[in-house]
């Protein structure tokens, strides 16, 4: 049976590194600033796809600058991205394309960037676990600009959203999704338990479906991680139900 793990910063392995980096995505949906259904201003946050290129989207100028826009304009914008995306993206508001894009300097951990919900990963890790058989191990390149003469290549994993949470975790009075965005009002509980029925069974790395800051690796990650001595990820296990 498979086990499934919420990703996290390893922040004592964290200290030991001087690798750090100041980026973000190239393109992104704006998001939406006083839905008509729910009257709410508002983007999501981790749903990120950096092999989604939009450098040939004539309109490419239009997702350059994060910022909120009424809904018309913002599902004009998506239904433009859309044929780009992964088939079946929700692409909510705020949703980020392309590769990172910043400056970047020193040594880095073999994993990266997971405290701000990205997977930043070395080339040396990302070709151990490639030969490992990840599965979804999906590797984009970053335009990190590093000011040393050699700089490490630096990879950055697309994560799909994927899987849903149990109902057991989710406030019983919790209102339904807005009708016109989709937006549900949710924080991310405390004691987090993944619905069985929903997760993959083809992933070994993917993003938990309604919540996109949260990075779930399953035991066959873990363990690969784990054999290949690759440091920069902590690992708790989550609770699954059916």
């Amino acid at each position: 049976m498979t086990r499934f793990f919420d990703l996290r910063p390893d922040k004592v392995v964290r200290n030991s590194f001087t690798g750090d980096f100041d980026a973000a995505p190239k393109w992104g949906l704006p998001g939406i600033k006083d839905c008509p259904g729910c009257g709410v201003t508002w983007s999501t946050w981790g749903d990120h796809y950096p092999a989604v290129d939009l450098s040939n989207l004539p309109e490419r100028a239009e997702f350059e600058e994060p910022r909120p826009e009424p809904f018309h304009e913002f599902a004009r914008l998506r239904e433009l991205v859309r044929p780009l995306a992964p088939p079946g993206s929700e692409l909510a508001p705020g949703t980020t394309f392309g590769p990172l894009v910043g400056r970047a300097s020193g040594q880095f951990a073999p994993f990266s960037g997971l405290e701000s919900c990205w997977m930043l990963v070395r080339r040396d890790a990302f070709d151990s676990l490639q030969a490992a058989g990840i599965r979804g191990l999906l590797g984009c390149k970053t335009e990190l600009r590093f000011r040393q003469k050699t700089p490490p290549e630096i990879l950055e994993l697309q994560l799909e959203p994927r899987g849903r949470m149990h109902r057991d975790c989710l406030p019983p009075d919790l209102a339904p999704p807005c009708p016109t965005c989709g937006r549900v009002g949710l924080r991310l509980p405390e004691d987090l338990i993944l619905g069985g029925a929903s997760l993959p069974t083809d992933l070994d790395l993917f993003r938990l479906g309604d919540y996109g800051t949260v990075l779930i690796g399953t035991d066959r990650f873990k363990d690969a991680v784990e054999k290949g001595g690759w440091t920069g990820i902590s690992f708790r296990e989550l609770p699954v139900r059916s």
